[in-house]
């Protein structure tokens, strides 16, 4: 399909083969180092759940035992299969003897790595096929409910108590939405654990935890029959326990999840070495289940200028783009975020954010774009706030966005009411109705502002790549050109849970949710 933008499709493919560069680079660190989290994300795919008499969760009094004798770099999974082999006892029983003090997991007599893993075969098959039921789940759903038509309307519940979610979030089904994102609690992505059943206290949002998954899931599909379409669910794998958090929504069927490693170093100041590590893990597990996950571009946008920094976001969904391809995620579960963030005084703003739009529609055809509201601007004036959401929603229809999370006339006063959230569909409603089609029918002034603005964004994006490709992805977050934040190598949170695997380490669901087993 001809550009519409008169954008280089050989510079695409520059610009696309220098971050498959740095994505590559980055597998080979990735390839020879695990982490505490990831080791505690295959005990809990092997069925290892609960908490013990102090609620700490027991796949972390597991890994914490393992990390403690110096055998982390065997993996979770050796000595998990070990250990059933030396008791006769289930990946479950094995985490309750530890969690009681009646076992010591790195002192039994120890099989062949081969034998250990055939011992836990049996759990990750089962584990597997679970997984597979649910995706297959969803599928039905939708092919007897139906959906939304994208852009499909995304919005917020962040109430801090599950079940006042709940009520929150039918409510908004019931009025429009597409897609419910429960707001996780303000700093679990700084948690090293999973908090562990549902909870009904949280400061800016609702912990997340598999309970709480399940709960908003049953609910969602109740309100799906009830208004005749399947409504999705999104939540975060991100943070400390980024691949732990992607197993539990992959196990109580969860749509949409933000999972993005530089967000977290730059934003969350997590290690950049340990949430690497931790992304591709969770990216597998994303991609085998058929989850989009959607990608944090948008927050660039919030400490850099948007005019400026356009080109960051681009170069970063290129990255995101290729860190996906080797998880095995296909396109259509590629939610690469950006944002509409240009200052609302700058004249001609809107072309600029319409050309970012475009751009990035054309540069990836086949992702569910992710498309994020106007918050840097927002004053507090919700009439004006209004009008920006409105041509937020109409820079969405035009350029074909995939998921919008709707901006709230309230934003920058408080959490949004339900009638927030009602005005919020009925403007975004009205917009896609009455334009619906208006990417199709309008064409723009060849080398006028908009295609002139996708060029340079474009030529600066390849221009970044490639130097990052030179110097590494890890020496670029350092020097700040991501959102205008400098994070070190061995800073932020987490890096004491990184070591490197010894000959003997496995892990056996990346190989085989790679190659889509059992998957139809």
């Amino acid at each position: 399909m001809k550009s519409k933008l008169n954008i280089d499709p050989k510079m695409v493919d520059s610009a696309r083969q220098h971050a498959a560069g740095v994505a590559r680079q980055m597998q080979e660190f990735i390839d020879v180092h695990t982490t505490v989290s990831t080791e505690r994300t295959i005990l809990r795919l092997l069925g290892v759940d609960g908490v013990d008499d102090v609620e700490d969760p027991l796949p972390n009094v597991v890994v914490n035992q393992i990390q403690a004798a110096g055998g982390l770099p065997r993996g979770a999974a050796y000595w998990m299969g070990n250990a059933m082999i030396q008791t006769g006892k289930t990946p479950q029983e094995v985490a309750e003897a530890v969690a009681s003090g009646e076992l010591d997991i790195t002192k039994l007599d120890t099989a062949s790595a081969k034998d250990a893993e055939e011992a836990i075969m049996p759990y990750v098959k089962a584990s597997l096929k679970k997984i597979r039921e649910q995706s297959k789940k969803r599928e039905e759903l939708i092919d007897r409910l139906g959906e939304g038509s994208k852009p499909y309307l995304y919005v917020i519940v962040a109430t801090g108590n599950i079940y006042e979610d709940v009520v929150q979030a039918k409510a908004a089904a019931r009025q429009g939405a597409d897609i419910i994102a429960v707001i996780r609690t303000t700093a679990q992505s700084l948690l090293d654990y999973v908090p562990y059943g549902p909870t009904t206290e949280g400061f800016g949002g609702t912990y997340a935890t598999q309970e709480n998954f399940r709960i908003m899931r049953k609910a969602l599909d109740e309100v799906g029959e009830e208004v005749g379409r399947y409504i999705r669910l999104c939540n975060y794998s991100s943070g400390m326990c980024m691949p732990e958090i992607a197993a539990m929504g992959a196990l109580e069927r969860l749509d949409v999840m933000l999972n993005d490693a530089i967000y977290g170093i730059l934003f969350r100041d997590i290690n950049m070495q340990r949430t690497l590590v931790d992304q591709f893990m969770s990216r597998v597990i994303i991609g085998y289940c058929g989850i989009i996950f959607n990608s944090g571009e948008d927050n660039y946008l919030t400490t850099d200028d948007a005019y400026e920094a356009a080109h960051t976001v681009t170069a970063s969904q290129f990255i995101n783009e290729q860190f996906a391809v080797l998880a095995n995620i296909e396109e259509w579960q590629m939610g690469l975020g950006h944002a509409f963030e240009m200052d609302p005084t700058m004249e001609d703003g809107f072309l600029y954010e319409l050309s970012q739009a475009i751009m990035a529609r054309e540069i990836f055809p086949n992702a569910n774009l992710k498309y994020m509201p106007p918050t840097k601007f927002m004053t507090g004036n919700i009439f004006r706030g209004h009008i920006q959401d409105a041509m937020f929603n109409l820079a969405s229809v035009w350029s074909g966005q995939s998921i919008q999370l709707l901006g709230m006339l309230t934003e920058a006063i408080l959490t949004p009411h339900m009638q927030d959230r009602y005005l919020s569909i009925e403007n975004a409603t009205y917009v896609f109705n009455n334009c619906r089609h208006i990417g199709d029918e309008v064409e723009f002034k060849k080398d006028g502002i908009i295609q002139k603005r996708a060029q340079l964004v474009l030529s600066k994006a390849n221009d970044l790549l490639a130097q990052i490709e030179k110097d590494g992805l890890f020496k670029t977050i350092e020097e700040g050109k991501f959102g205008g934040v400098k994070r070190p190598y061995d800073g932020g949170h987490g890096l004491e849970g990184v070591c490197t695997k010894d000959d003997q380490y496995f892990n056996p669901f990346i190989p085989l949710m790679l190659a889509k087993e059992g998957v139809e």
